[in-house]
Parts: structure tokens; C-alpha cells; sequence
């Protein structure tokens, strides 16, 4: 079932055979952050996605039969939670990532929530700005991440 799409890819419900191309997309688009951080390796990109798949929901972003991006969410009893999102370095800047938050906080909605959270590195500070513009304030922080929410509706 296409939950939103472009002329050129489509979101989708992530099945389990999905789980080794997500993997992929997910080492791609956390590759640079990574490095940028010193070469530890982000929980994205050492996910195991066949278990995110069965336990929680999952979408992925697919063009020309190839998985670009991915959303993880997790319903939590007082709000939904983004525990991982990301789309290829390849594609970044088609508006994919703002369909997947604008995807994420319809699901929400749907399960009777009305706030989103989620935590992003510290020193990403692209990702935080890129929150902040759509909406999202800093509800905290800790060494390494900044927890962010926004309200719904």
C-alpha cells in the first residue's frame, strides 16, 4: 500500500526481505556522519533490521526497486518515537526525509498520539537545524544526543 509517493519513489510498509537492502541504505546515509564523528559506527548502521521489521514499524522510501530511505517508529504509550530514519546520500534533498516525518507524524495521529520524539548525535548539527526549521524543539540533552519532540495537531 503507497503511503505517499513522488514521480520517482514510493513509501512503503517494510517487509522482511527488506531487511539486508535497508541495512545498506542506512550504512550509506550515516557513512559521512560517522566519519565526521571519528569512525564509530552509529546504531543505524548496526541495526538489525529483519528485528526492527518484526518488532516495530517500519517503512522504506523505494525508487526504481531500490530502498533509499527508511523510517523506524515506535509506539510508546504517551508518544510515538523515531528510532531511526534516514535516506541515501544519493537522493538527499528530493523532500524525502520531510515525507518521512510528515509520514511518521500521520501515524501518530492514527494511533491517537499527539507528540513525536526523537534523538539525533550531538554533533550533527545539520539534522538539528533540519528539525528545529520543521518544527521540533529540544526537550534535552545528554554527551551525545540532543532529545528532541514536537507536539502534534
Amino acid at each position: 500500500m503507497k503511503q505517499a509517493q513522488s514521480e520517482k519513489w514510493v513509501i512503503r510498509r517494510a517487509h522482511r526481505d527488506d531487511a539486508a537492502a535497508l541495512k545498506s541504505c542506512m550504512i550509506a546515509a550515516f557513512e559521512r556522519p560517522t566519519a565526521m564523528l571519528g569512525g564509530a559506527p552509529l546504531p543505524p548502521m548496526t541495526a538489525d533490521y529483519e528485528c526492527e521489521i518484526r518488532d516495530y514499524l517500519v517503512w522504506v522510501v523505494v525508487q526504481e526497486n531500490k530502498i533509499i530511505g527508511g523510517l523506524v517508529l515506535e509506539e510508546k504509550p504517551s508518544h510515538m518515537l523515531i528510532g531511526i530514519i534516514g535516506v541515501d546520500p544519493k537522493v538527499q534533498g528530493l523532500g524525502i526525509g520531510k515525507a518521512l516525518l510528515d509520514l511518521a507524524e500521520n501515524k501518530s495521529q492514527q494511533a491517537g498520539l499527539n507528540e513525536l520524539r526523537l534523538a539525533t548525535h550531538i554533533a550533527l548539527t545539520e539534522n538539528i537545524s533540519f528539525y528545529k526549521h520543521l518544527g521540533w524543539r529540544e526537550r534535552g540533552r545528554d554527551d551525545v544526543r540532543i532529545y528532541m519532540s514536537k507536539k502534534l495537531g
